[in-house]
């Protein structure tokens, strides 16, 4: 199944889903929606609301509640970005000029704190307090992992369980959240709810680390970010933490000094990048996060056929293989 034929048979759903990011990050103050237009149109997929409406239709929920829950996990995704290209002094944002760019730090700072309490004013409406709380879970856990990565950007001595670690709380989190709540909406035992959170995590690790080794190999016009940016600011991830295991020390004490300065020019970035690929690391990365798409299959298996189940199925590998 092709992800053109998933977003297809949810394509009506999705609509409304835009008409509530359109109608609720509107404000009288101009910039607030110019921001955030910048980046809530710039060509995002929509994988969480996508994932929240197929999770719904697995279970059998096809009510209101979806759309702006659905809108919900979209505005704290949007949110999250707007913060995280300030705090990565990004340039790049799906391959248009990052919102920090073009209207500063503090514009896109506050621009993010209004798309926060504009997802809480919409969860307000929703008298499911299950859903509240796995929201605000998934809110606060995103910003410990942030957090996390934060203390830990230029410590070159990260191991793989804790990069796993941060990238389960910034990135997975959010995407099981909108597993999960396609199960509380229709009321399905609390063990399903589990494994749709469960599925989500994987696939969110999934995302998080085959993103993380498009850094490293992707193309810039089709990845939307800039090539090389985890080095540059420091930023250990899985690829090289494995290759920095797997080549020799004294080439491995050259890399991890660039790494942790956090000031590496391109001849640097293309050294590293090379380091990279001679140990293995590309490989080794895409074979975890293959790894991790199986493990999600995996929990979806015992679900009656379905094309909610088979959609479920799909995305794993479909994000897998992005721009690769």
């Amino acid at each position: 199944m092709q992800l053109q034929d998933i977003v297809q048979t949810y394509e009506k759903d999705l609509a409304i889903v835009e008409s509530f990011l359109q109608k609720e990050q509107d404000s009288y103050v101009k910039l607030i929606p110019e921001i955030s237009n910048h980046i809530i149109m710039s060509g995002g997929k929509r994988i969480r609301p996508l994932l929240l409406m197929i999770a719904s239709d697995l279970f059998g929920y096809r009510g209101e509640g979806r759309y702006p829950l659905a809108a919900v996990i979209e505005f704290i995704h949007t949110a999250s970005l707007l913060h995280d290209d300030v705090i990565d002094h990004a340039s790049i944002r799906r391959g248009k000029t990052s919102a920090n760019r073009l209207w500063g730090n503090a514009a896109s700072v506050l621009v993010g704190d209004y798309l926060y309490a504009t997802a809480y004013k919409l969860l307000t409406e929703s008298n499911n307090q299950t859903v509240q709380r796995l929201v605000a879970w998934a809110t606060t856990t995103m910003v410990e992992g942030e957090t996390i990565q934060l203390v830990k950007s230029g410590d070159v001595n990260i191991t793989e369980e804790e990069y796993l670690a941060i990238t389960e709380k910034k990135t997975a989190v959010l995407m099981a959240a909108a597993c999960a709540l396609g199960a509380v909406l229709a009321e399905a035992p609390e063990s399903s709810v589990d494994l749709m959170t469960r599925f989500g995590m994987k696939l969110g690790i999934t995302f998080q680390v085959t993103d993380d080794t498009l850094d490293y190999v992707g193309l810039e016009e089709e990845f939307g970010k800039t090539i090389g940016m985890d080095i540059m600011e420091g930023k250990m991830t899985l690829p090289l933490i494995w290759s920095l295991r797997q080549g020799p020390p004294s080439e491995g004490e050259g890399i991890k000094k660039i790494v942790a300065a956090k000031t590496a020019d391109d001849g640097e970035v293309k050294e590293i990048v090379d380091f990279i690929k001679t140990y293995g690391g590309i490989d080794y990365a895409l074979g975890r996060a293959g790894q991790f798409v199986e493990e999600a299959k995996a929990i979806i298996a015992p679900f009656p056929e379905s094309f909610p189940k088979n959609a479920l199925l799909a995305l794993p590998d479909h994000i897998l293989n992005r721009n690769l």
